[in-house]
């Protein structure tokens, strides 16, 4: 047993002093690689080995920065901002891709990581490792562009059902949409029309109580660029809600937005105004607080929202501020916000929040709403205010290299970000 034991102890240390002599050279390449902080999952870290991810981004020798922009035809535009330091300061670059509308998340990741290689290929030619660099091209390339029968019209249609339940408890809902989008450099139009329906049956000392929702409706909005600052438009709305007491709603409010930067960075930073005026009208499914069965008003709205991506961490604030013009004090003054900055090296904190004043709950039933509506929250109740929030803070400590993807015993495939 003894001779076994020291047996299995010599070839692990000879397997040991073995694997050591072979990786001298991998060592030396991993201590010379690229030094780079960005948020990396486990298949960007596989993908792209042969360079240092680092914990802090004060380590890093370059930066990267990433946003996502829905686009007009239902996809994603993923836009990557290279920023050099310490060694690379200076170098600033911008890369980007879109991805379709279908695309699955394995033609989105492959995409992600050869723009990312591109991206990261002039600071990597500046390291030793740039030699072992090979660079081809894979496809042929034509020479003229077919043009779009469909003149950048995208249309997406959805229904969906979900249902569960118990002895007691049982749900059923079903929803469904249609959308029609056409997004240019000069216009933006987006058509969308919904329908959901729930119902939820509850058993309780064997009286049976039901619950219904149902809400309908067609929205539009169509904007006109001017320039990289200005633009025009407006939105029109017409639907109904048993949750907000409304048989029918129509509302039509043209506005003009400024942007204080270009539009053409909106991506990494934006201060957008945007000034509305318009048109209400409703008819109630019941009387409402104030023995209304149906009125309009006109309606202003003023919004402001500023949103920034940077090192530190990125900020997304928006306000806004409405009244009918026949009644100022019936107004609604809303704010939301978003925040994940950096504070310290290996310390973030998180926190996103919104609250709103409400003074212009017209539709409010005059029968109120039973103990099973407030319970179950089926019917808009009176209120001055409301609000939420969530926040968080984590604090991470240790090497700075962060390059190993070890998938035992339970990693998800590194998938998400």
């Amino acid at each position: 047993m003894r001779k076994a034991i020291f047996l299995l102890t010599f070839l692990g240390i000879m397997s040991s002093a073995f694997s050591g002599g072979i990786d001298t050279k991998s060592d030396s390449l991993r201590k010379d690689a690229l030094l780079v902080y960005m948020e990396a999952n486990d298949y960007i870290r596989k993908e792209i080995p042969y360079v240092n991810y680092v914990r802090d981004i004060k380590d890093a020798s370059v930066y990267v920065l990433s946003t996502r922009q829905r686009t007009g035809a239902g996809g994603t535009e993923f836009t990557y901002f290279l920023v050099g330091q310490n060694e690379n300061n200076g170098m600033y670059d911008t890369l980007s891709f879109i991805s379709a509308p279908d695309a699955t998340y394995d033609e989105i990741r492959l995409q992600e990581v050869n723009t990312l290689k591109l991206g990261l290929m002039r600071y990597i030619a500046k390291t030793p490792l740039a030699k072992y660099i090979q660079i081809s091209f894979s496809e042929p390339i034509s020479q003229t562009v077919s043009s779009d029968k469909w003149d950048s019209w995208v249309f997406k249609g959805q229904l969906s059902g979900w249902f569960n339940g118990q002895q007691t408890y049982t749900s059923n809902n079903l929803y469904g949409s249609f959308s029609a989008n056409r997004v240019t450099e000069e216009w933006k139009i987006n058509l969308r029309a919904r329908y959901s329906y729930g119902i939820e049956r509850f058993v309780i000392d064997e009286e049976t109580i039901r619950s219904n929702t149902n809400s309908k409706s067609l929205s539009g909005l169509v904007v006109k660029s001017i320039s990289d600052h200005w633009s025009y438009g407006g939105s029109a709305y017409i639907g109904s809600s048993i949750y907000n007491n409304l048989d029918r709603s129509i509302a039509l409010m043209p506005g003009i937005e400024y942007d204080i930067f270009p539009y053409s960075q909106s991506t990494r930073k934006q201060l957008r105004i945007l000034y509305s005026v318009g048109y209400n009208y409703f008819n109630y499914i019941d009387t409402t607080v104030y023995f209304k069965t149906e009125e309009g008003h006109a309606q202003h709205s003023i919004n402001v929202a500023y949103a920034v991506v940077q090192k530190w961490g990125t900020i997304d604030l928006s306000s806004e501020y409405s009244n009918y013009l026949y009644d100022w004090s019936k107004n609604n003054i809303s704010l939301y916000t978003n925040f994940s900055l950096r504070v310290l090296k290996g310390l973030q904190l998180n926190f996103s929040g919104g609250a709103s004043i409400l003074h212009d709950q017209l539709g409010l039933a005059k029968t109120g709403a039973t103990t099973e509506e407030i319970l179950l929250q089926k019917k808009e109740l009176a209120t001055q205010f409301q609000y939420w929030g969530s926040f968080g803070v984590s604090y991470t400590f240790g090497s700075i290299y962060n390059n190993v993807v070890n998938p035992r015993f339970g990693n998800q495939f590194g998938w998400g970000h």
